[in-house]
């Protein structure tokens, strides 16, 4: 027989039995109304959305979201591969925000990504999520967080890449064009928002106000910046790929006749600029070069301004008879480019200041100076093979700087 601690025991266990038993009732019913919530937003055979009903009162309904194959190569590899082994890791909330109006969260929190996005239909919600996921992806690998927007990007650029790539004067003048007319055309546009028609539309009306020069220099300008959002995998195709480059016709100097050049030296006599305009015809320097000049024996030694990557490299010129004269009868003292510039175009109409290199290139090639003495003169590069064998002596330089004797 059982005794009285028996069937105690056996109270405690029917009890016991009769609790789990309710608990997983009570869990499976949880369960049931979780699965009623998460619904899955697929599109119907006419390629409208199925809209899912309406769970309580606050008008919100969670589920997960497909992507189709094209936007899963868009994404990331690491995140496209645990994509393709299990597709329902993207949660959609859907929730009506007005009488006639939705919208879509999409919602991924694991594996470290905290991304959220959202739209007013599941395509835009999409998108936008794909962009913030290889937004992070690249904040991962670059270590920083690449901007999406055209103008925070160009800006990103030109700080951490335009600035090491050119000269400091190109780049000064590279940031006035895209802040003078880039940036006010494109706007807040996003890059993945651009178009060609975009880029079609700034390019064609620079050249009906006919400013072809700036309208080839933008177009270059955009080409990089474009270049340099695939490079982030921002953007998978340049924008500019459909537009036809600007057909400018670079306005070559023309020299200077020999009664010119002495025109434009009579008329400075008496002042103490005739030795610095002097230098800059008989050298061929580049007007940003003319701070740089100095005499070291017998040569006008300046640094080649056309040298980029921060390298500095000097050029020599031989002191011609002319220019030894000029500077025995008085020291070189250089105004401004501005003030050269206009003399220049005062005394001789139809001239420009850099017309005087112009005159130096040509008269080397009339008094029979050798190619590569005249390219050491004016700083021409000769390529890069060339260069990094070339080293001419100075023997040779003064040799064929004496043919210059004759001008």
């Amino acid at each position: 027989m059982l005794t009285e601690r028996d069937l105690h025991a056996l109270e405690q266990a029917a009890q016991l039995i009769v609790s789990v038993v309710e608990r997983q009732r009570v869990h499976n019913e949880d369960a049931n109304e979780r699965r009623a919530m998460f619904r899955l937003f697929t599109n119907e055979p006419n390629g409208q959305k199925k809209t899912p009903d309406v769970v309580g009162t606050s008008g919100e309904n969670v589920g997960f979201v497909e992507f189709n194959d094209k936007e899963i190569l868009q994404m990331p590899k690491q995140f496209k591969n645990k994509y393709r082994i299990n597709n329902k890791v993207v949660r959609c909330r859907h929730k009506q925000c007005g009488p006639n109006s939705w919208t879509y969260e999409l919602r991924y929190r694991s594996d470290g990504y905290n991304i959220s996005a959202c739209g007013p239909t599941v395509e835009k919600a999409k998108a936008r999520f794909l962009e913030k996921l290889k937004s992070e992806q690249r904040e991962r690998e670059y270590g920083v967080d690449v901007p999406m927007v055209f103008s925070a990007f160009a800006t990103y650029y030109f700080e951490n890449f335009r600035k090491l790539q050119v000269s400091e004067k190109t780049y000064k003048s590279d940031l006035n064009r895209l802040r003078l007319h880039i940036l006010p055309h494109f706007g807040k546009l996003r890059l993945s928002e651009i178009r060609p028609i975009h880029c079609q539309q700034l390019i064609r009306r620079l050249c009906e106000q006919g400013k072809t020069k700036t309208a080839d220099e933008i177009y270059s300008l955009l080409s990089v910046i474009f270049k340099a959002a695939i490079a982030h995998s921002i953007l998978d195709r340049n924008p500019l790929a459909l537009v036809l480059p600007v057909k400018h016709e670079s306005e070559h100097g023309e020299a200077l006749s020999r009664t010119e050049e002495e025109t434009m030296l009579s008329a400075l006599d008496g002042t103490p600029y005739r030795s610095a305009f002097a230098l800059a015809l008989y050298t061929g320097l580049r007007p940003n070069e003319y701070k740089t000049a100095k005499i070291e024996g017998e040569f006008i030694v300046a640094v080649n301004s056309k040298r980029k990557n921060g390298k500095v490299e000097y050029k020599k010129i031989p002191i011609c008879k002319r220019l030894a004269r000029e500077l025995e009868a008085q020291p070189v003292y250089f105004p401004c480019v501005r003030y050269m510039r206009d003399h220049v175009k005062s005394t001789l109409p139809g001239h420009k200041l850099y017309d005087l290199r112009t005159t130096f290139y040509s008269r080397c090639d009339e008094l029979g100076v050798a190619p590569p003495a005249r390219d050491e003169f004016v700083g021409h590069s000769s390529g890069a093979l060339t260069n990094a064998y070339r080293d001419l002596s100075d023997e040779y330089l003064l040799t064929e700087g004496k043919k210059l004797d004759n001008w």
